[in-house]
């Protein structure tokens, strides 16, 4: 991927236009409950600050109804959190559309909830141009919009004399590509999740690049029946079971391979207080529910990951909200952190795992992606990175 970054400019005197992810969580009352996006952002914008620009940002906050911003829908308490975290005054503008405000040099402003305004969804081409004319640089910070064309994601690239990746967009395509479309081998992806039909198009797309490809819950349910193991009463989805076996003959053709478990953890129930039970695939009962994967399969496991060169890694193995259902996780997790793959992980459930086992630092990339993430893993184009890749062709 060939795209400008912010650091390729001189930003003196400039209007910077940054678009950020500050969606971050809130209380009942608007206190803003986890805020890591909103310090993903300060890099960027402190960046621009100390270069002399007059720095505009903007993001989205939750669903609001376009042309009519409710209280609620407010940036005004993120406004509050950058002010404490960048130590000045950061004023937050309303109806900012068509311009009227003053924005000086080394000052910054925050534009409210961008998708308050009409067009913003359906990147509406006449929004996008009044945006464009705010700023001399547009930078696109947000790697979670991504994979949405709108107008503050796509639109303001398209006319903006200059469209470029702020630092954590491209930290996130740098490690994004060097782990699919340039990594050490062995490639190994971990997909798991309640359903082969979630991610179905996810697995077979890195069945075409990986090594080995791991499954887990509810996807690896439908692997283990594709090759004729019980799986009790088991969240399975049947109908699929063809599709993984096209997708376990893809990869045997070209010498990869996906690794069945050979023992799994089962109970009756899924509750806290279910008996979790050690069996192996084969002895599977009538009633049981798999719900982790057993010991045997996570030295098997184990192995696979401490001699890879490159690791992905999207959902927990099993019910990992449960401590009798979450060794597999822990133990899956353990096995990355200490692997000298590098490694990337993304999607919610993931980074649930990570922050659970405390493995945050010993991953080599945690996206903040989500829908993005799973969209690069399936192979598609996300629209607000190839509008950059674009002007960089064209700049």
């Amino acid at each position: 991927m060939k795209f400008k970054r912010l650091s390729d400019f001189d930003l003196k005197g400039k209007r910077v236009f940054i678009r950020a992810d500050l969606n971050v969580p809130q209380d009942e009352h608007g206190n803003i409950t986890e805020d890591t996006r909103i310090r993903a952002s300060i890099p960027a914008i402190e960046y621009c600050l100390k270069a002399g620009a007059a720095v505009m940002l903007t993001s989205h906050l939750g669903r609001p109804v376009e042309g009519d911003l409710k209280p609620e829908d407010s940036l005004a308490p993120i406004a509050r959190r950058l002010a404490e975290l960048l130590e000045r005054k950061v004023p937050l503008i309303g109806n900012w559309v068509d311009g009227g405000f003053e924005v000086k040099t080394g000052e910054i402003v925050l534009l409210e909830n961008c998708r308050g305004n009409k067009g913003e969804k359906k990147n509406d081409d006449a929004l996008a141009k009044k945006m464009a004319k705010l700023c001399d640089i547009y930078v696109n910070d947000a790697f979670g919009t991504a994979h949405r064309a709108e107008a503050t994601t796509y639109g303001i690239a398209k006319y903006a004399p200059v469209a470029c990746a702020g630092p954590l967009l491209a930290a996130e395509l740098d490690a994004l590509g060097r782990a699919l479309n340039n990594p050490k081998r062995p490639l190994v992806a971990i997909v798991a999740g309640s359903k082969v039909s979630s991610k179905l198009t996810i697995l077979k797309s890195l069945a075409e690049k990986v090594d080995q490809l791991i499954v887990g819950g509810g996807i690896a349910n439908t692997f283990m029946a594709a090759n004729d193991l019980p799986i009790g009463n088991s969240l399975v989805e049947l109908d699929l079971v063809e599709e993984a076996r096209n997708i376990m003959d893809m990869m045997d053709k070209r010498g990869a391979s996906v690794p069945i478990p050979e023992d799994v953890v089962v109970a009756n129930e899924l509750s806290s207080l279910a008996r979790a039970n050690r069996v192996s695939v084969k002895d599977v009962a009538p009633d049981d529910m798999i719900l982790d994967i057993g010991p045997r399969t996570l030295a098997k496991f184990a192995n696979i990951l401490a001699h890879a060169g490159t690791i992905v890694w999207n959902g927990p193995l099993g019910v990992f909200e449960f401590d009798q259902f979450g060794g597999g996780t822990k133990m899956l997790a353990a096995a990355i952190a200490h692997s000298p793959a590098f490694s990337i992980a993304g999607g919610g459930d993931t980074l649930a795992a990570i922050a659970k086992y405390h493995i945050e630092k010993q991953i080599g990339y945690i996206s903040t992606g989500g829908g993005a993430f799973l969209e690069f893993l399936e192979g598609r184009t996300l629209p607000a990175v190839e509008i950059l890749e674009q002007r960089a062709a064209a700049q």
